[in-house]
């Protein structure tokens, strides 16, 4: 009698422990389900912190600038960022031609940020001169926009009049440029002929194109 009465004991702790592993097991399934899909859920939520980590900048004068941090895009926007003063290396050549009536000096922008940044519109350019600074003004040609890729250059165009007076003319020391949509300006040695004509004060003898209106180099 008291064998078979530890023998139902026995067979009852059995199942007991059967129908708790079974329950464990159950648990242990839906968590398994809940923790598979945390990943998915966390991706899908972080997929755009990624992406915005991602977009983080003859003879003649230079003015090197240094790489900016920046990236190839404005964050969140998905645009090429545009190019900083720092980002360029900027130098002006004379490109006066025996003939000319007018005197030519390009400027010429060389992508040194080691990413490419999006350029367009007007330069703006003062010459530095013994009578005062005078601005050069626009020629009012189309400005289309434009990217410059890394270690590229582009070049516009300064036109100015030729000192055939005979006199001694307006003496330049300096050129002052600041790219498009820029605050920050380098200054350079002028390029061109020394003087400029007198004039009569009515408006300035200087013009200034667009970015690429003197070509683009490859260098």
């Amino acid at each position: 009698m008291r064998v078979h009465k530890l023998t139902v004991i026995a067979a009852l702790a059995a199942a007991a422990s059967l129908s708790l592993t079974a329950c464990q097991n159950g648990d242990d399934g839906a968590a398994g389900s809940g923790t598979s899909s945390a990943p998915s859920a966390s991706s899908s939520k972080d997929a755009p912190d990624q992406a915005g980590s991602a977009q983080p900048g003859g003879k003649g004068g230079t003015a090197a600038g240094k790489g900016t941090a920046a990236g190839t895009t404005t964050p969140g926007s998905g645009k090429t960022a545009k190019c900083r003063t720092d980002d360029l290396e900027i130098k002006a050549l004379d490109h006066t031609i025996d003939g000319d009536t007018d005197g030519t000096v390009a400027v010429e922008l060389k992508n040194r940020s080691g990413r490419d940044c999006a350029i367009s519109g007007y330069a703006g350019v003062d010459l530095k001169t013994s009578a005062g600074s005078l601005s050069a003004k626009r020629t009012g040609e189309q400005a289309p926009a434009g990217v410059l890729k890394k270690g590229k250059t582009v070049a516009f165009g300064i036109n100015y009049p030729l000192n055939t007076s005979g006199g001694s003319g307006v003496r330049i020391t300096g050129l002052v440029v600041t790219p498009p949509d820029e605050t920050k300006s380098v200054t350079l040695p002028w390029p061109g002929t020394a003087t400029l004509p007198v004039t009569d004060g009515s408006g300035t003898p200087v013009k200034v194109g667009p970015i690429g209106s003197a070509g683009q180099g490859g260098e």
